[in-house]
């Protein structure tokens, strides 16, 4: 491999790197010259003592390992590769009860009964519902004339979806998405110190919903599920309370984030934006979500003596799954730094790779992208940029805080265009 050349004290957890930009000629610098490479930190960086990661930045590694659930667990560190540094490790221990940091049996077990929310049939019989929501969130924004995106348009329709799927009335949703924003913006300046009471919160309104639907039960998924009966044992309220903190980040923070970077890159190629609304490829969602990667990395640990490509990795090693790198790997991408809405085949990793760990609401983020574009392309096709974004500082999230737009003036188009 050749000598690799990057910044001094470079980390692919830095969540200060982030909040200015996305280091992509890092990533494949990693690709080219060290491909799985230990990436060294201070004790107690993100929460962790252990002098570092390994950090996997090619497609086809991430791939692997997020296969390999045997060797490397999603428990033992969770999946966050950097939590606030001084977290402690009660409150780390607290963050493993979430699905997504779950290890099989219980992880295959909970996945299953969630897995019910997210089938086919399911996410179909809400696109009637959320295609008049993003109807009328593309409205309401045209009327204002010009504001945020991310607020005003982004923001609202993944909010709307998972609200509804776990029965948050109407006058609460807007409080979930201002808690889960709180919730994940721990690394950022401008929301510091609210992360752990908006986790406290959402979890005591969780189980304020699991307990009303287990005296009361409707015809509604919150009784299914508190009701349900995984291997003889009933969902319990802490249980249902971290799958709702799980949806409130994985269904709301990552789909507003594709929606506004999908929007940013629309603004800065303007010929995908005039294909997009002449034709609406069924592919433009695809590559709207690759090229954002909302979810800059994840990590695993080895729970054995293992190899990946063939470096040794020890047991107790965090390894770092690349995603925003691995996206944009020249060997599996045709002109990867190309944004290119009719990319087909598109095998991108920003769904959690491959495995017992895919994004179990893939098939509900891909219709939610499809149905905004399709209002925005409607509804505002002259949008145009006020001014630059403001980018969230996190070591794992690739988030949009603000950005400001000006919807245009054309009138309302109706729907079919």
């Amino acid at each position: 491999m050749p000598e690799i050349d990057l910044p001094d004290g470079f980390d692919v957890t830095d969540p200060h790197l982030y909040g200015q930009r996305v280091p992509l000629a890092e990533f494949a610098e990693l690709r080219r010259c060290a491909p799985v490479w230990w990436n060294a930190q201070e004790p107690g960086t993100g929460g962790f003592h252990d002098g570092g990661c390994w950090v996997v930045s090619r497609h086809a590694d991430v791939r692997d390992v997020s296969l390999r659930s045997e060797e490397f667990s999603s428990n033992v560190n969770g999946c966050i590769p950097r939590h606030e540094d001084n977290i402690s490790a009660e409150e780390l221990e607290a963050t493993k009860h979430v699905l997504i940091n779950k290890d099989a049996p219980e992880h295959t077990q909970l996945r299953k009964l969630v897995a019910r929310l997210f089938t086919p049939r399911s996410v179909e019989a809400m696109r009637a519902g959320l295609e008049a929501r993003a109807e009328d969130i593309a409205s309401a924004a045209v009327a204002e004339g010009s504001g945020d995106f991310v607020s005003q348009v982004a923001s609202e329709l993944p909010m709307q979806a998972i609200s509804e799927l776990i029965g948050v009335p109407q006058d609460g949703r807007r409080q979930l998405y201002d808690w889960s924003n709180q919730m994940t913006g721990y690394d950022d300046e401008s929301l510091a110190g609210e992360s752990r009471m908006a986790s406290a919160q959402i979890l005591g309104y969780a189980y304020q919903l699991a307990e009303a639907r287990r005296e009361e039960p409707l015809d509604d998924i919150i009784s299914r599920l508190v009701h349900a009966d995984i291997d003889g044992q009933k969902l319990t309220p802490e249980q249902f309370g971290f799958f709702v903190i799980m949806l409130a980040v994985a269904g709301n923070e990552t789909t507003r984030n594709a929606t506004t970077l999908g929007m940013m890159a629309f603004l800065e190629h303007p010929d995908q934006w005039e294909l997009y609304k002449r034709e609406r490829p069924r592919t433009a969602a695809d590559e709207i979500i690759r090229w954002a990667s909302p979810l800059t990395s994840m990590q695993r640990t080895a729970v054995v003596d293992t190899q990946i490509a063939g470096t040794a990795i020890a047991k107790g090693q965090r390894v770092v799954l690349l995603y925003g790198s691995a996206n944009f790997d020249e060997t599996v991408f045709g002109n990867p730094d190309v944004f290119d809405i009719t990319r087909d085949p598109n095998p991108h990793l920003a769904f959690g790779g491959t495995g017992p760990h895919y994004c179990v609401g893939a098939n509900l983020a891909r219709m939610e992208v499809d149905l905004i574009f399709g209002k925005i392309a409607d509804h505002m096709p002259d949008i145009s940029k006020l001014g630059d974004p403001s980018r969230l500082s996190s070591g794992w999230l690739n988030g949009i805080k603000e950005f400001k737009v000006d919807y245009g003036n054309s009138t309302s188009c109706p729907s079919g265009h």
